[in-house]
């Protein structure tokens, strides 16, 4: 029997990018500008979204599969990218990943009709998955789990400066040159994420896994990580916050700007404050970890996840339709968010150091098949009022506070 090839001491094969000289100052910001494209692909675009379905004349639950086939193609890919990024390295895959979007956002850009710019839009969520998927996987090459929840948390609020931005300037472009406007600019994003991986980023793997790619021990290896009680807590606490955070980011152009009266700038400010609550979600995260641990820094998050959803469903209930009566009980659900995708990204890996990019891509798949279905229901049900928004960010508060509560309580506890 032929036994497996060696592995390959990738940090070692790249002398000129030392991983000893990667600091983790260096390592948030690759991790803020990896995963503040995610935020960028969705909220530059936000602003956008009831024009094109104008000028496109289309329907709003054809214009929201610009969003859902985004998020579907975005947690596939990840079942790809995971084992590759195992078995050749980050480094090459983030390359890879950046070039392939960047050329998706550019399609997306000149895309003459509704379908075309569907399909351009599932591109971009498959390449962007490489860059997701990959920055999660770093934290655990280079960190332990504590050490790594703190470094996650310090890139996530590098993302919340992203995603402040993100709305503003997409409601300005948008307003001044139209909805193609936004991908010139997460073009120009993308391109510098690469020329900073190119400078800075070394290979962060020290070793290569042969048999991440080879259809046994990789079906092996996810039953492994799907039958872990850490990695099913947190993976089910990512997808519940997300799916809220989700909804509101598919349903609110329409609910803000059709129902609610506000222009694409003022929408721009609108969620431009929703970022801010949860950059100051990812600030309270690190007290809550020093005092209470990831386990116990949910828990209280959780708290404000279910008054911000909660609060929301009764007053779109009550028929409370006003800009303040969504927009403050979502502060409240984004500032949780903070704490919730800080913990819950890192937790997801943590008991996973040779198989990271499995546990990655995995967690990263479950989050986005529960954003696809929530997505695709809420264009069906949208209409005049906000309320099947309001109720399905209510339903996805208290989902997430009740695993938050429970399985992360029990089984979210990071490796002895």
């Amino acid at each position: 029997m032929q036994s497996s090839p060696p592995t390959t001491d990738l940090a070692a094969a790249r002398p000129t990018l030392s991983r000893a000289r990667f600091t983790a100052t260096q390592a948030a910001i690759t991790l803020a500008l990896c995963l503040g494209l995610q935020p960028a692909t969705t909220d530059l675009y936000l602003p956008a979204l009831p024009l094109l379905t104008r000028e496109l004349g289309t329907s709003v639950a054809t214009a929201q599969l610009t969003m859902s086939t985004l998020i579907l193609a975005f947690g596939l890919a990840q079942l790809i990218w995971g084992p590759v990024a195992d078995r050749v390295g980050r480094r090459p895959v983030l390359l890879t990943g950046i070039v392939l979007y960047t050329l998706a956002v550019l399609a997306g850009m000149l895309a003459p009709n509704i379908g075309l710019l569907i399909a351009a839009r599932g591109a971009q969520g498959a390449a962007l998955a490489a860059l997701v998927v990959v920055a999660r996987a770093m934290v655990r090459d280079l960190y332990a789990p504590a050490e790594g929840t703190r470094v996650m948390s310090w890139a996530m609020s590098g993302l919340g400066l992203i995603a402040i931005a993100s709305p503003l300037l997409g409601g300005w472009v948008t307003s001044a040159w139209g909805w193609r406007a936004p991908f010139a600019v997460v073009a120009l994003l993308a391109l510098t994420l690469a020329a900073w991986v190119w400078a800075r980023v070394p290979e962060t793997v020290p070793q290569a896994n042969p048999d991440a790619l080879r259809p046994g021990p990789l079906l092996a290896s996810w039953r492994r990580i799907l039958g872990n009680r850490n990695f099913q807590a947190w993976a089910a606490l990512t997808s519940g916050t997300y799916a809220g955070l989700f909804l509101f980011l598919a349903g609110s152009p329409f609910v803000y700007i059709n129902v609610l009266g506000l222009s694409p700038a003022q929408y721009g400010v609108a969620l431009c404050s929703s970022s801010v609550a949860y950059l100051a979600g990812t600030f309270m995260c690190r007290r809550w970890l020093l005092a209470h641990g990831a386990a116990g820094a949910v828990q209280r998050a959780a708290w404000w996840t279910l008054a911000g959803g909660l609060s929301l469903a009764a007053l779109a209930w009550a028929g409370v339709q006003t800009v303040w009566a969504v927009l403050l009980p979502q502060l409240a659900y984004a500032f949780a968010h903070g704490t919730h995708q800080s913990c819950g990204q890192a937790g997801a890996v943590s008991h996973f150091p040779r198989e990271a990019g499995g546990a990655s891509a995995l967690a990263g798949f479950l989050l986005a098949l529960v954003a696809f279905g929530v997505g695709n229901l809420l264009g069906l049900t949208l209409d005049q009022s906000t309320r099947p928004l309001a109720y399905g960010i209510a339903l996805a508060a208290v989902l997430t506070t009740a695993v938050a509560w429970t399985l992360v309580r029990r089984h979210g506890h990071a490796p002895g």
